[in-house]
């Protein structure tokens, strides 16, 4: 049957019609053309009927990076039953909330991860049944038996491109986990980026970001289907595999977010760094410092680019200079607006607002009208990120608003303070935060990962930082960890630095008796 268009059903079968036969998805030594996409979803789409999944039913993805997880989630979506990516992190209360609040009723679970799951059963009376990926349990359904059924007539007339296709979870930063909902017809959306970015059907993507995070899921793998490009599929980040994965695959573009690039940057330099097939890098907060070293040594163009779940898009072309996140895509108006709302001027950190273009929606948050109406308040999404644009009208990151501090009347960035402190030698990465001061207002603590047998030295590290910041953003407190508490996509979870404060192990500045120069 042929599926409506605008559907994950219709999308498939117009791409197998077009480059059946072009490899699309590429794991390891495994290789599968489009019309594989096609077909093994087609199987799974009716194996999950013969279990019981109905249009409408939703079902909860708890799988690492594997092909199993894009079957899963094409074939759900050719049934009209929304998927619900779960951080593979997840455990205990965490897992509960997501799994329960998004009213699944199916769950297909990795066997590696089966047991958190299995923990928490008893608190998801929504759950009917859970298919197995990988082992066969009594009680439950093995993906064996679903994703070998007849993929004869997949698709049904009654699937529309205005169905939800997926609840995708935001990281909880700020409170629970909302459920960002996404429609059938929004699924390529990624490939606008990716075609504002140069990706065309001859390039070679390549992501080892989660799949249940929207950059992988929506840019990376929906951006190269719509693209018609090839796409290579990495388990997770690893510095010390990623160019080999990427030459594997012959990738000649990919995504880096979160703490990526200074990672990779501070890699022992190989003879072949720039021997890849890598042209273009589309970055997320990559530091201005290191841009052009990062270019030159790996013989590649970066494109910064800022965006959320949520919506919200920009990019910085060749144009743009080192550090800006670029200029409003057209499928977005943006501004920086003070708490009033009204305009900042040139120059004038403010919070970034924006609002859908044409034919993309707002943002809804699944069961959650209070939160949508904060988000969307006033016609404009609300992002939560301090910026400001300069005279050229640039966008340049400045925080988190909920990261920033102020310290004895002075604002100041924990994201700039971090690219100062990682560039020293010692540092492999590090995390600004506030903690209370003893006059009011905050102090800046810094947790510090060092380098592989690095010594820890909090004196020459304030000089460095003294030499390149103002006296008032350089931290009072060090503290060495030996590693940073991070969500699946890179990005540091603070809350808990900020919640154990001051610890015992904490260099302070002030009772070691170093005194700034002003």
């Amino acid at each position: 049957m042929e599926a409506s268009p605008g559907t994950v059903g219709g999308m498939l079968q117009t791409a197998t019609s077009a480059r059946g036969d072009k490899p699309f998805l590429m794991f390891e030594d495994e290789v599968f053309t489009y019309a594989d996409m096609d077909d093994r979803s087609a199987q799974v789409a009716n194996g999950l009927r013969e279990v019981g999944v109905e249009r409408g039913s939703h079902v909860a993805l708890l799988m690492p990076n594997q092909p199993e997880f894009l079957f899963a989630w094409f074939g759900a979506a050719r049934v009209g039953a929304p998927v619900v990516p779960v951080n593979v992190a997840l455990k205990g209360d965490g897992l509960v909330h997501i799994v329960d609040h998004s009213d699944a009723d199916t769950a297909i679970v990795h066997a590696d991860l089966l047991d958190r799951f299995e923990a928490v059963r008893d608190r998801l009376p929504k759950v009917r049944r859970v298919v197995v990926v990988g082992a066969q349990v009594e009680g439950t359904v093995p993906w064996t038996q679903v994703s070998a059924a007849d993929p004869v007539d997949a698709d049904h007339g009654d699937v529309k491109d205005s169905d939800l296709m997926m609840l995708m979870y935001t990281s909880g930063t700020t409170g629970l986990p909302k459920g960002v909902t996404i429609p059938q017809r929004q699924v390529l959306g990624g490939s606008l980026l990716c075609a504002f970015a140069g990706l065309t059907a001859e390039d070679v993507y390549y992501t080892c970001l989660p799949l249940f995070h929207a950059n992988a899921a929506i840019i990376s793998i929906w951006g190269a289907f719509g693209m018609g490009t090839k796409i290579g599929l990495g388990r997770r980040f690893s510095a010390s595999r990623f160019w080999d994965e990427i030459r594997q695959y012959g990738a000649t573009q990919f995504n880096a977010l979160g703490a990526m690039i200074p990672i990779l940057f501070k890699q022992p330099e190989r003879p072949d760094d720039a021997t890849n097939s890598v042209r273009i890098v589309v970055s997320a907060a990559c530091p201005k410092d290191i841009w052009e070293p990062f270019e030159q040594r790996f013989g590649v163009e970066i494109l910064e680019f800022y965006g959320t779940v949520e919506g919200g898009l920009t990019m910085a072309g060749t144009d743009a200079p080192p550090g800006s996140i670029g200029k409003p895509l057209p499928i977005n108006e943006m501004k920086v607006v003070r708490d009033d709302d009204t305009e900042c001027d040139a120059d004038e950190i403010g919070e970034i607002v924006s609002r859908p273009i044409g034919d993309m929606s707002f943002v809804t948050y699944y069961k959650n009208p209070e939160a949508t109406e904060e988000k969307t308040r006033g016609g404009w999404l609300r992002s939560g990120d301090l910026a400001y644009r300069d005279e050229d009208g640039w966008l340049w990151f400045v925080d988190r608003k909920k990261d920033s501090m102020r310290r004895r009347g002075e604002n100041i960035s924990s994201f700039e303070v971090e690219k100062v402190i990682n560039g020293h030698d010692s540092v492999l990465e590090s995390a600004v935060y506030a903690v209370p001061a003893d006059v009011g207002e905050d102090d800046v603590m810094a947790s510090l990962v060092l380098q592989p047998d690095a010594k820890f030295d909090p004196v020459a590290i304030m000089q460095w930082c003294e030499e390149r910041m103002a006296y008032f953003m350089v931290p009072r407190y060090l503290r060495v960890v030996d590693e940073l508490a991070k969500t699946e996509t890179h990005r540091v979870q603070k809350a808990g630095l900020r919640e154990e404060g001051v610890t015992p192990d904490t260099w302070d500045r002030d009772a070691a008796g170093y005194e700034l120069e002003r």
